[in-house]
């Protein structure tokens, strides 16, 4: 059987604008004469659609695209097209909805298959809008038993390394009914590891059925979400016959019977992965929020830099404005260092001096600030948010959005000024710790310089005092980043951490910070998920509550 997979970007919401995506792809797949044209998960809406879901009108537009899509299968008459929409088995009862697999041909629906497995983890919550399936079936299609699954589905799997056991395993229940192929149509988010993961479970599934598998996933970046393709085509031994290349639309005709000989394709190596799904992630997000351009306020220091060329290479350089906003204690090094860097990517870069309007702020407030012989965290944070107002009146003026530079380390702790340097559209980096952060720098300079050099190997400054340095707040970012690790992403217990070889002091002001700063990430900007366990909508933790660590 001829099988065309479609790893394409869909648009969440833009339902006309989805299924013109398939009247292009079966036009283009027609000089192949597919059998099969398989797209992803929820295609119809884009994934995911959340509380789109709730609104009526919304729903009612998916039922039209649905018989849109059934109309378009007339002119393909030879041709199946399983894609994925929300689907109510129950007309009758408007409460119930499911995310279903649709099998179209010739102006009919063939088949449907519900998803059984509902993930409410991390960033997923789809029994907040999905019914279970109720039954899990083949369907004979052009002389084979297809065995339908829709993403969670293929992931019940017991040796996964991390995750929910289910007490059904469709794909076994669908092996068991005498499927020959098994498809899974995915909106699978990346993060770091996921692809290794997701192969070996893919895998497992192939070799212990002995059935060739299919796995039809979404590319794109959906608010924080980066979905990474690598849509794939095992045989039933396992063994991969076609790997679709990850963060980037494909769309592939196979041969079940005659597959074409496929590269090998190896896993990506992890650095380039994460600068290609930040990449990814925010050209989608300015792109689909109706935005052009950005503007980033260039500090001198590595986060920003690398903001800085991460935009250049989603956008172009020529819609990327870097604003330095010298104080009264940046250093001349700083600046240039913004302006050379600037240069190196042929960008826009604007000085706009900030010495004077803070002086103004500090006058305005004399009687009513404490009197202090140094620079205080107040006055810090002045600074900080008269730059995050410059940039949003920039954005205001010309339509640019902002880009704030935080990562992942600095958040977690709260060091970061809340309507400062937390400012703007959406966080590029927040998912991304500090330690990480100098491996991107690194793979940006791979081929040439880009980044200046001694915006790498300087000491960390926020620039807002005399003398000041990150370490002076923080522990070093080596030993920072591992307890942040255990902590946020792992989930485990001070006590835990300590008995790794944490120093127990520091343990303990790390994730007193951690949970003192709540309330700071819950304002911030959406921000990319590159990790396992990302702040934002996967991770819901209590702002005001008392619980007892220590």
């Amino acid at each position: 059987m001829k099988i065309s997979i479609a790893q394409l970007n869909p648009v969440v919401g833009d339902i006309s604008g989805n299924i013109g995506r398939i009247r292009e792809t079966l036009c283009r797949c027609s000089m192949d004469f597919p059998d099969l044209v398989v797209f992803s998960e929820l295609f119809l809406t884009g994934y995911p659609p959340r509380d789109l879901l709730e609104r009526g009108w919304f729903l009612e537009q998916v039922k039209d695209g649905i018989e849109e899509v059934l109309e378009l299968s007339r002119g393909y008459p030879d041709t199946g097209i399983l894609f994925g929409a929300p689907t109510n088995p129950y007309p009758d009862e408007t409460s119930h909805l499911c995310n279903s697999g649709l099998l179209a041909r010739n102006g009919d629906l063939l088949f449907t298959q519900h998803k059984s497995l509902l993930p409410s983890y991390d960033v997923f919550d789809e029994e907040r809008y999905f019914d279970h399936a109720s039954s899990v079936d083949v369907v004979e299609f052009k002389g084979h038993l297809l065995g339908i699954s829709v993403c969670e589905d293929a992931w019940s799997d017991p040796e996964r390394s991390a995750g929910r056991h289910y007490s059904i395993d469709p794909l076994s229940v669908l092996a068991g009914r005498g499927a020959t192929m098994l498809i899974n149509i995915s909106a699978s988010p990346f993060h770091v590891g996921k692809e290794d993961l997701r192969f070996n479970i893919f895998r497992h599934h192939a070799a212990r059925h002995k059935i060739p598998f299919l796995y039809v996933n979404q590319v794109g970046g959906n608010d924080e979400l980066v979905f990474d393709g690598r849509s794939m085509y095992l045989d039933g031994g396992g063994d991969p016959v076609v790997l679709l290349p990850a963060f980037e639309e494909c769309i592939h005709t196979i041969d079940t019977e005659d597959p074409s000989p496929w590269p090998v394709s190896r896993p990506m190596e992890e650095t380039e992965s994460i600068f290609r799904a930040l990449v990814l992630g925010l050209r989608d997000y300015v792109r689909k929020c109706g935005f052009s351009s950005v503007t980033i306020g260039l500090s001198g220091g590595i986060d920003s830099a690398v903001v800085f060329c991460i935009a250049a290479a989603a956008l172009g350089s020529e819609n990327v404005v870097g604003v330095t906003m010298p104080g009264p204690y940046s250093s001349s090094g700083s600046i240039d260092d913004s302006k050379e860097l600037a240069e190196n990517l042929g960008a826009e870069i604007m000085e706009i001096p900030i010495t004077t309007v803070y002086q103004s702020y500090l006058d305005s407030l004399a009687e009513s600030l404490l009197q202090h012989d140094r620079v205080t965290v107040t006055m810090e944070n002045i600074q900080a948010r008269i730059r995050g107002n410059m940039l949003m009146a920039l954005s205001n003026e010309y339509g640019h959005i902002v880009l704030s530079t935080g990562n992942k380390s600095e958040n977690a702790v709260g060091y970061c000024t809340l309507y400062g340097d937390m400012s703007g559209g959406l966080a590029v980096i927040s998912d991304v710790p500090k330690t990480v952060i100098y491996r991107l720098a690194e793979f940006i300079n791979r081929n040439s310089v880009i980044i200046p050099k001694s915006v790498i190997t300087k000491s960390p400054s926020a620039e807002l005092r005399p003398d000041q340095k990150d370490l002076d707040s923080l522990p070093p970012y080596e030993i920072l980043d591992g307890i942040i690790i255990e902590y946020v992403d792992k989930g485990r217990s001070p006590q835990e951490i300590t008995a790794q070889g944490y120093d127990p002091a520091t343990v303990e002001w790390v994730v007193k910070r951690v949970i003192s700063n709540e309330y700071k990430r819950r304002q911030a900007p959406p921000g990319l998920k590159v990790t396992p366990r990302a702040f934002g909508s996967g991770r819901r933790m209590p702002i005001a509550a008392r619980y007892n660590l220590f």
